[in-house]
């Protein structure tokens, strides 16, 4: 006897899947998920009790007939009015605050460091002593001195003391500059203003009745050579691959589609490197990643390296067996092989939608395209259109005639042309915005990429973007912004001991241990994870995030600063690049 999936029976219905399980459910039948199956001859039942047309209540009464369309319209136009006052309220109790955390704010920044040397001289034969100075989290020895009215070398003598060599340009913590200044008897009050400006950046809380359904956001990741970008063509019928060198994608792109009156945000990334090095940043980005394996190749190292990526961003994963055209396409035993890795099929008991594609011929490429707007459904994707706009940067370049142009996933909010916008330490006014097509937009709403030309500087892949009500606040937080990242790059990255994680154990503040194994052979591998997890306890869990055979690459060490994970390596030394990305301070 035809058994019908819920999903399908969803659409008929005009019902969405998730209510329809629930009401299934309601109604004694036993079912898990949008996959679930119906027998036909319970079909004719549910469709009496719940056909839109005719719906009847308890008491058999017809349902009530729908309100007339001016009533409607009426209604419409009254949220809308009321949203508006609602807006002009919270803009007007916006600029109130910005106008208080202005008022602490000084003429524009000049670095205390550009002082003449004179100055430091004076300040040395000055009679009075501070009892109480006000720093920043970060603050050079120079300027600690210019604050405790003492010459440098005595600052650096006391470092010295306390076991830390820096010159007078060097930048300290904090807690180290606290230190120091105790031993001169003066008391510290640490006070970022970064912190005190950013605050006005605060959203408030999107109210139920704003929010609306968005694009969902796919990722397309997999192994070199199966068939990402190729997908990605017969998509958006463009061919990109021709134009790439050797092939292969060299940059990250947005595009968006439109199946079935509903949009899809397509990420084309070089891999799962971008995706990443934008969750190391704090950006997450994605909603949906879509796993491109080779029906004729199988699971490979970077396959690997993507799964386990896209688990630890904790997006959905659906995976496209590509290239079904081949002679020696075998989908079961990739399906197989995605088993190894905690992927099922759901054909064969589990959660993992597998759909078997062919990029060059097109077939099943329908299919995809449906499961993903269904799970996007499922995930319940909103976002309120009418907020000031925030966004990521997926990537950045300074163009020639242009300037720098950022292109930026729209996450929340409506970017307008002419609104002042805060990127990272840049800042600016929209000055003009072009969709993926580069067609000129004079607005983009949430899950929409646009390219915006304006802003003062270059900005990096993963920094936010907040549209803000002031140009003036907008460029102190991005001046400010710029001046504590060259405090950073001169400071002398902290590397995460052994020692220091142990310490953070005992102090309850690591509940999870996560980690990155890597060995010389696949025996060492496995002893290695089974070794490891029979050390979790009750208070610290072991979590393998990845593991693999082989050097310690760069992406080993990206994943693991995305994830504050360690890197394990048994028999392995890390190459070059690995050692300076692991240099690299974490921003």
């Amino acid at each position: 006897m035809a058994k019908v999936r819920i999903h399908e029976l969803a659409k008929e219905l005009k019902m969405n899947s998730k209510d329809l399980v629930v009401r299934l459910r309601q109604m004694g039948y036993t079912v898990k998920n949008h996959m679930s199956t119906i027998e036909e001859k319970d079909i004719i039942a549910i469709r009496k009790r719940l056909r839109p047309d005719g719906r009847k209540d308890k008491k058999g009464k017809n349902a009530a007939p729908q309100q007339p369309a001016e009533d409607a319209e009426a209604k419409e136009k009254d949220f809308r009015k009321r949203a508006q006052q609602r807006k002009e309220e919270l803009r007007q109790k916006k600029e109130q605050n910005k106008r208080k955390i202005m008022a602490k704010v000084d003429t524009p920044f000049r670095s205390r460091t550009k002082r003449k040397r004179k100055d430091y001289q004076r300040t040395v034969l000055e009679d009075t002593e501070p009892k109480k100075i006000i720093i920043e989290d970060k603050i050079t020895v120079q300027e600690l001195a210019n604050y405790l009215h003492v010459n440098g070398s005595e600052v650096i003598k006391k470092l010295i003391d306390l076991g830390v060599m820096a010159s007078l340009n060097q930048v300290i913590d904090s807690e180290t500059a606290t230190l120091v200044a105790s031993e001169f008897g003066v008391d510290v009050e640490v006070q970022d203003e970064i912190v005190e400006l950013e605050a006005a950046l605060d959203d408030e809380p999107d109210r139920p009745e704003n929010m609306r359904s968005r694009p969902p956001v796919i990722t397309v990741m997999g192994h070199v050579d199966h068939g990402k970008t190729s997908l990605l063509d017969y998509i958006r019928h463009t061919d990109v691959t021709a134009t790439e060198a050797g092939g292969i994608t060299q940059h990250i792109g947005a595009y968006q589609i439109e199946v079935k009156g509903k949009k899809i945000t397509f990420l084309d990334t070089p891999g799962h490197e971008a995706f990443t090095t934008m969750r190391a940043r704090g950006a997450q980005a994605t909603d949906i990643a879509v796993l491109v394996v080779a029906a004729d190749d199988g699971v490979m190292p970077q396959t690997v390296e993507a799964i386990n990526h896209a688990k630890a961003a904790g997006v959905p994963i659906v995976v496209a067996i590509n290239k079904m055209d081949k002679p020696g396409a075998n989908p079961d035993i990739v399906k197989q092989q995605l088993t190894e890795y905690g992927l099922v099929a759901e054909e064969w008991g589990g959660t993992t939608i597998c759909v078997p594609v062919s990029a060059k011929k097109g077939t099943g490429i329908d299919q995809l395209l449906e499961m993903l707007l269904l799970v996007a459904e499922m995930e319940e994707l909103k976002a309120n259109p009418k907020s000031l706009a925030r966004g990521i940067v997926i990537e950045a370049e300074l163009d020639k005639g242009r300037g720098p142009v950022a292109t930026v996933l729209i996450q929340k909010g409506t970017l307008q042309i002419g609104d002042q916008i805060l990127v990272g330490t840049s800042s600016g006014k929209v000055r003009a915005m072009h969709d993926f097509k580069g067609r000129r937009i004079d607005q983009a709403l949430p899950g929409v990429p646009v390219e915006i030309l304006g802003l003062s500087q270059v900005p990096a892949a993963g920094d936010f973007l907040y549209a803000v009500y002031e140009e003036k606040l907008a460029r102190q937080i991005a001046e400010k912004r710029y001046e504590k990242k060259r405090q950073i790059e001169n400071v002398i990255p902290e590397k995460v001991t052994l020692e220091e994680l142990f310490k953070q154990i005992k102090e309850g503040k690591v509940k999870e241990l996560n980690l990155v194994v890597k060995a010389d052979v696949r025996g060492s591998v496995e002893a290695l994870i089974q070794a490891l997890e029979k050390m979790g306890d009750q208070e610290v869990r072991i979590n393998i995030i990845h593991s693999g055979v082989g050097a310690i690459t760069e992406t080993d060490v990206m994943l693991a600063s995305a994830s504050n994970a360690l890197v394990i390596g048994f028999n392995v030394r890390p190459d070059v690049n690995a050692k300076k990305a692991a240099e690299i301070p974490k921003s």
